[in-house]
Order: structure tokens, then C-alpha cells, then sequence
């Protein structure tokens, strides 16, 4: 799958994820959206005494609100792709999910399919 083949309803979970990024000035920004269609955006979070990645942090909003399975999942930042406990946070709500890497410009960089 490549850009081009990415629905608009992924497109606007990587606008999500880079709008959480950008509200907060932070390193990362991500969103997922659910089997229903509700999506929710998060930033990373780094205080003294808690750190909780941005896709973790989405996917957790997501499972506090009652969702069941992810269908997508955004991460936008200009690092690497996402960290393998940020893979296995989504692969475990979202078995089939489709994991898009975008850079903060929004272009994207890879796309997982779990």
C-alpha cells in the first residue's frame, strides 16, 4: 500500500496526529481510529515522572473510551517509525490495523499492515 492508495479517512488521522503534535510542541504526534469510525489524537508526554509515547497514549484514549479493535493507527514524527511496544499497544486492540509512519511535513514514510 503506498500514499496514493491511503483512504481519506487515513489521511485525516495523520492530519490529526500532526495537529496533536503541533498544539504541544512536541517530538510526536499521533491518532487511531476505531471500529466505529471515533478517532482520538494525543502527543507524546514527557514529565519528570511519566513518560508515555503518543501512539500508546492514543490507543489508550481509545480503549478508555470503550473501543473494541482499531482499524488505523498515524504516528507523525520526524524519528523512526514506531517502537515495537508502540506496535504491539495497537496490534493488541487492532489485529488487522494499518500503522502509518508520517513526517511532520505529513509525507508518509511507511505503512504497516499487522
Amino acid at each position: 500500500m503506498t500514499e496514493p492508495e491511503l483512504g481519506p479517512e487515513d489521511l485525516k488521522i495523520i492530519t490529526l496526529a500532526r495537529s496533536a503534535r503541533a498544539r504541544v510542541g512536541s517530538a510526536e504526534g499521533a491518532a487511531v481510529r476505531d471500529e466505529t469510525g471515533r478517532t482520538y489524537a494525543a502527543a507524546a508526554v514527557a514529565l519528570p515522572s511519566l513518560r508515555v509515547s503518543a501512539l500508546s497514549l492514543a490507543v489508550a484514549m481509545a480503549v478508555s473510551s470503550g473501543a473494541v479493535a482499531l482499524e488505523a493507527a498515524a504516528l507523525v514524527s520526524d524519528g523512526p517509525g514506531p517502537a515495537p511496544e508502540d506496535v504491539g499497544a495497537v496490534k493488541d486492540v487492532g489485529s488487522g490495523a494499518l500503522i502509518i509512519h508520517a513526517g511532520s511535513d505529513g509525507a508518509v514514510r511507511e505503512i504497516l499492515r499487522l
